[in-house]
């Protein structure tokens, strides 16, 4: 398989997306020092610690599109500057992942895949229950990737140690520098 080449000029955007409590953030926060050590400065922003920080509410589809396109211009300013950014958001929104394909020199689309049975019987954050609205997989219908550059899969079976370690081998295996 050949590699993708990323244009040195640039950072590179790990957008990393999956259904809440998928294991999106902490995957991200285990290949982060890897990525800094091979690819350079690298961030890392969850879309919990977003909405907290700009204090972003609302959760109907409108509000996330909103919300997920602020991530976009976001990441596309911090990679024009030469950092790289991991990102873990739900970010189910087609149009949006296509706009960071277009307008994001260096875009790698990450899909953590995680059936919603598996994720409802863990609960973690609680919002896979009856009186919450709005929760994407729930009551608002994602958009799943259709290709993204790498899928995992996280049924919970494998720890996330083991998923990063597959992670950041796809990632070494599809794209240089």
């Amino acid at each position: 398989m050949k590699k993708k080449k990323l244009n040195q000029k640039y950072g590179t955007l790990f957008w990393i997306t999956g259904l809440s409590g998928s294991g999106k953030t902490t995957i991200a926060k285990k290949i982060y020092s890897r990525i800094r050590k091979d690819y350079g400065p690298t961030i890392i922003i969850s879309g919990d610690e977003i909405r907290k920080m700009f204090s972003l509410k609302g959760y109907t589809y409108n509000d996330r599109l909103k919300i997920v396109k602020k991530y976009c211009l976001l990441s596309k300013h911090i990679t024009k500057n030469k950092v790289n950014i991991i990102i873990s958001v739900i970010g189910m929104i087609d149009t949006l992942r296509a706009w960071n394909r277009k307008n994001i020199n260096n875009y790698i689309e990450i899909y953590i895949n995680s059936p919603i049975k598996y994720l409802k019987g863990r609960n973690k954050k609680k919002l896979y229950t009856k009186s919450k609205e709005s929760v994407v997989g729930v009551n608002v219908m994602p958009e799943f990737p259709k290709k993204p550059d790498i899928k995992i899969n996280n049924n919970f079976k494998t720890n996330t140690k083991d998923l990063s370690d597959i992670l950041y081998k796809k990632i070494k295996e599809k794209f240089s520098y």
